[in-house]
Formats: C-alpha cells, structure tokens, sequence
C-alpha cells in the first residue's frame, strides 16, 4: 500500500446523493407550480424527462461543448419541451428555484460523514468537483460536509473540468505534493477515474450499482465504508 497524504472525493453521486436530493426537489416544485396544469400529467413523467435532458446537458458541458450559462438557460426549457410542453408556459424562476431547492438538501451516501471522520485523523482531505461554485459550496454546508475539507476544487474555478488532468495539477499544485502521494474517490469512470489515470493518480472507484466499466481502476468499492479496509 502507498503512503498517501491527500485523498481527493468528488462530491454529486459519491458523498452527496444527487439522485435523492433532485428527486425531493422536482417533486416539491412539480406541487408549488402546479406543473399537472401544464400539461405535465404525472410527476413521473417530468422526472424522466428531466433525467434524459440533465445527464445530457452534464456529459456535453463535461465535454466543452456547453457552458454553464447555457447549461442553466436551456435545461428547464429543453425538459419541458421533452415533456411536451410549450415554452411559453415555463415558470421564469424555476431553473433559479430548482438551483437553490436542492443545493439546500441535506441527503448523504451511507457512511459519508462515518468514513470522513475516521480519514481525518489520518489525510488531509479534499473536494475536486465539476459542480459550479456556488451550488457545491451551498451542498457541502447545507449537508454539514463542508467541515471535513481543507480544500475545495471546481472546474469552475480552475477552468479545467475532469477528466482534463489539469485540474487535478492545480490541486497537486496547491498542496505542494506529488501524485503519489494523492487519492481520487469518485463515481464516475469518464471523469473521476480516466482523470486521476491521467494525473498518475491512484483512483477508487465508488460502484454502488455494480457498474461495468472498460476502465480498471487501481480499487473499487461497492459501498464508503469498504475505505477503512483500504485506509
């Protein structure tokens, strides 16, 4: 086993439960706006619409070929188009309320703060995220995660977004350390995994669903707890 000193956790899917924070909040808007009057008939169907539009926006703007501005201005739109309703009706506000809903949401993965507390006695523990600025910050306050992180890293900031290697040599850069000394966990193999590999940086992929990727990662772990074993 190397000696690691810094562990690096992406924090959407791998800490804080996206799905489970979003599902709480389309359900909660999809009431306050009355979106069955819409047109929508059903809050399933305005959750799988959101789903198939979302994702998408996510792996084009993890790609460069959206930014955030158009990120935020034509996803409410494309997800009401996906579930047929006209344009003019969209609620002006509701990209701002959906922003601000669930980054309030307090929902975390099994055993995150657990397995924080016990790695914080031991490495200096840190956030590289693709998620914008003011929405991670709100996420890992609301959640009470904020307090087990020295140092928080988002594309944003950096102008680099994982799997680009670059940001996580700004992370390196600001420690003063080396990859080996580093440790990426993250969910997702196109950028928490292929970025770290990339970097020279050992990687744990967090698998909860049992995914089958192309990538070999150097561990993985079906649930957060299994990290005492490695660490």
């Amino acid at each position: 086993m190397k000696t690691y000193q810094h562990i690096f956790f992406d924090l959407d899917h791998t800490l804080w439960d996206y799905d489970r924070n979003v599902t709480e909040s389309l359900s909660e808007l999809y009431e306050i706006y009355e979106l069955q009057n819409l047109g929508i008939t059903s809050f399933e169907q305005f959750f799988a619409s959101f789903y198939h539009v979302n994702f998408q926006l996510w792996d084009w703007y993890n790609v460069g070929k959206i930014n955030k501005e158009n990120l935020r201005k034509e996803r409410f739109p494309r997800i009401f188009a996906h579930a047929g309703v006209v344009s003019w009706t969209i609620p002006a506000s509701f990209e701002e309320d959906f922003m601000s809903l669930t980054s309030s949401k307090s929902h975390v993965f099994p055993h995150s703060k657990e397995i924080l507390t016990y790695l914080k006695e031991k490495y200096k523990l840190h956030v590289i995220t693709n998620g914008f600025n003011e929405s991670q910050a709100k996420k890992l306050s609301s959640s009470g995660l904020d307090i087990y992180f020295d140092l928080v890293v988002t594309s944003e900031t950096t102008g680099h977004k994982k799997p680009d290697p670059r940001i996580f040599y700004h992370t390196m850069n600001q420690l003063n350390t080396r990859a080996e000394h580093c440790l990426m966990v993250g969910d997702n193999p196109a950028s928490d995994i292929l970025g770290a590999q990339r970097a020279e940086i050992d990687q744990v992929f967090f698998n909860p669903e049992g995914k089958e990727i192309e990538l070999i990662p150097t561990y993985t772990i079906s649930h957060l707890k299994e990290l005492e074993s490695l660490l």
